[in-house]
């Protein structure tokens, strides 16, 4: 996962899915390269043009040549000939659908850049093949070369159904890309071919999990650790209530013996909000709290940097990406040697909105380690946050449910049968990744600090499909407050909703209730489908493994209801995908560091929100100490002539460091996609 100028801290961040006029669209400025000539025609019509209009809603249109899609309300829509273009109410983000004949993809794509703004010329980083899905024959991406300090996001998809392709170009600021990345995500899913219907798998029975299926299953996963390189795996699979297996693939660690099982431990990263938010459930069942109560009023001390966000964030909201905050996790992650549940919570009252409360789905694990925070603090007011919250999930969810290998405590989980984490080097070997900054989950350790294994989640997922029974029978939680935490809080892209800590994906007509985790080394995913009492646990100890998270959802809906077999397809694209994107990655950084370059740094820079770099030599390498970790950089050199320092340790691979100068002093600049922190030399 890419956002901004971090290949990795991003995804440490749980990988992992919309008011007046809008100002006039910003120009983009380009290098000057030659593009490709493009021996392509405009669809077939008269050249027409329409006005700017503001859409007031979610519109379903139609491209020139008849595609449809779904264009996001608050935003501006205009047609010119073969282009359809879409503008953010920000005016710095802009998606172009342009329909063309071209003999191939790469004169498609030159073509509609020609009909969309002529005047760009920004060289090409890189094209891949996807899998074709949603009526195309084909389709391909192309990913641009972007200089960190221009801040944008630019890249383009080119799909084909007959000899029509429909090209879509997105380009702007990484700030409003990743806020509005459900608006980006809904024209993405809803784009479809004149006349296509998606595949339905509602009103269809399922099939049931039985040996011959639950060996498919296995198959499919097997053969995914296979291409992805991921060392282990575990696996669960419910089917009418009972665990029809569990069970593990592959090792705990490469190079050791030692095989995963059902009872191994594995981070289980944002796996753990659902969970959180089911503690919120059984305070709700008790009177302790409502969903709709103010937050200020269970917990005076909570705030945000934003007075009015403040006052308007209910129980409910805690979790439902819908308050404004955005993603903000680099601080955390750069600097926890101190933290504490109690710093994280005034560390939220620094932070401000970027998108008005309600309005957009932004993921935050700040506010969502707030939730875990606040009922602990009903139940427990007197003690520590972090031991008042670690006793309220064993005394109200872990223990209840059985679940009783899981686990807050690092040394106790390390201690036990654990699988290492993995990730691959530079070079795309896959390595055993340090766990050093995995331990910054710690103090915000409700969004996704929990150890488990494959037998303990399997429970938690029983009871949801029991809606709140436990196996004997017994009442564990009201039907009504677990399934709240289902309902709808805000929109992500066209299938999907996102309540509280739990996903609802309704892409196959029928609904999946999921939820991911991600950290260093560690990818996993739990689901369930509630119409069919049917659900699914996959735990991974690579970065790799979630590149297989997605197709093994579509593995068990294809076995459950007969669907066309495109899981193994779309599993085996996206790792030849991750290999290219790699190696081209790659091809630009030199390593060791740039020598030159690496004697023109400061020996020390500081960040009132980041702490410390202290930059070192270990033979030929320069290493980057931040005192938590510590990571080997290398050096590219950026296309508008900055260099910048990248970290290459494997899972922390891609933490960018820009070289500058503020003030007369050296500064390293360190960004994700909505801030920017400056390091500056210190004596």
């Amino acid at each position: 996962m890419k956002t901004g100028t971090s290949r990795s801290l991003v995804v440490l961040s749980f990988a992992v899915a919309a008011c007046g006029a809008p100002p006039a669209p910003a120009p983009i400025a380009s290098p000057p390269i030659v593009a490709p000539a493009a021996d392509a025609a405009a669809a077939e019509g008269p050249v027409t043009a329409t006005p700017p209009e503001k859409l007031a809603a979610d519109s379903p249109r139609t491209t020139f040549a008849g595609a449809t899609f779904t264009a996001p309300g608050g935003w501006t829509i205009a047609t010119k000939g073969p282009a359809t273009t879409l503008d953010a109410p920000e005016g710095d983000l802009h998606l172009a659908l342009v329909d063309v004949k071209a003999a191939d993809a790469d004169t498609a794509v030159a073509a509609a850049w020609t009909a969309y703004r002529p005047e760009s010329k920004r060289p090409l980083r890189i094209a891949t093949l996807r899998s074709a899905r949603n009526g195309w024959d084909e389709v391909r991406s192309y990913e641009y070369e972007v200089s960190p300090n221009e801040k944008l996001v630019v890249y383009a998809a080119a799909r084909r159904r007959g000899d029509m392709w429909t090209v879509t170009i997105t380009e702007g600021s990484e700030g409003t890309f990743e806020k509005r990345i459900s608006n980006v995500a809904l024209v993405r899913d809803s784009l479809r071919p004149k006349g296509y219907e998606r595949e339905s798998f509602a009103g269809k029975k399922a099939n049931p999990l039985d040996a011959a299926r639950i060996k498919i299953i296995g198959e499919f996963v097997e053969s995914a650790m296979k291409e992805l390189g991921v060392p282990g795996a575990a696996v669960a699979l419910i089917d009418g209530g009972k665990v029809v297996f569990e069970g593990g693939f592959g090792v705990r660690e490469l190079g050791k013996p030692k095989p995963v099982d059902a009872e191994t431990d594995f981070i289980i990263a944002s796996n753990t909000k659902g969970m959180t938010t089911l503690l919120l459930a059984k305070l709700v069942d008790e009177g302790k709290l409502t969903w709709d109560t103010p937050v200020v009023s269970v917990m005076p001390t909570f705030k945000l940097g934003d007075a009015d966000t403040t006052s308007k964030v209910l129980v409910k909201n805690l979790v439902c990406a819908c308050t404004g905050l955005p993603r903000q996790d680099t601080e955390w992650l750069f600097e926890f040697k101190s933290s504490t549940p109690k710093s994280t919570m005034d560390l939220l009252g620094t932070m401000q909105p970027t998108s008005k409360f309600g309005e957009m789905f932004q993921y935050s694990n700040i506010l969502a380690a707030a939730a875990g925070f606040v009922a602990a603090h009903v139940l427990h007011p007197k003690k520590e946050l972090g031991a008042a919250y670690d006793d309220a999930m064993r005394e109200k969810v872990f223990a209840p449910l059985g679940m009783k290998g899981t686990t807050f405590d690092f040394a106790v989980a390390e201690r036990g049968d654990h699988a290492r984490p993995h990730a691959d080097d530079a070079d795309g070997v896959p390595r055993v990744a340090k766990m050093d900054v995995n331990r910054g989950v710690i103090p915000v350790r409700p969004a996704g600090g929990a150890w488990s294994s494959v037998h303990d989640v399997a429970k938690y997922v029983q009871m949801e499909l029991a809606k709140g029974l436990l196996p004997d029978g017994k009442r564990y939680v009201s039907e009504a407050s677990l399934l709240a935490r289902r309902a709808p809080q805000v929109s992500v892209g066209e299938s999907a909703t996102y309540g509280m800590g739990l996903f609802v994906d309704t892409r196959w007509k029928v609904p999946v209730v999921h939820h991911g985790g991600a950290l260093i080394g560690y990818r996993s995913d739990l689901m369930f489908l509630p119409d069919h009492g049917v659900g699914a646990v996959i735990l991974t100890n690579s970065d790799n493994g979630g590149a297989m998270l997605r197709p093994f959802m579509r593995r068990l809906l294809e076995v459950l209801f007969d669907g066309k077999p495109e899981a193994l397809e779309d599993m085996q694209t996206v790792a030849k995908t991750m290999r290219a994107e790699r190696g081209k990655w790659r091809e630009r950084l030199a390593i060791p560091a740039d020598p030159t370059a690496a004697a023109k740094l400061a020996a020390h820079y500081t960040s009132p929100q980041l702490g410390e770099v202290k930059v070192k030599r270990d033979g030929v390498a320069t290493v980057f100490d931040l005192g938590e970790w510590r990571s080997a950089v290398a050096t590219r050199k950026n296309d508008d002539g900055t260099i910048s320092f990248i970290t290459i340790e494997p899972g922390i691979d891609g933490t960018e460091f820009v070289v500058a100068e503020r003030d007369g002093k050296r500064v390293l600049l360190v960004r994700d996609a909505q801030h920017e922190y400056v390091l500056t030399e210190a004596k």
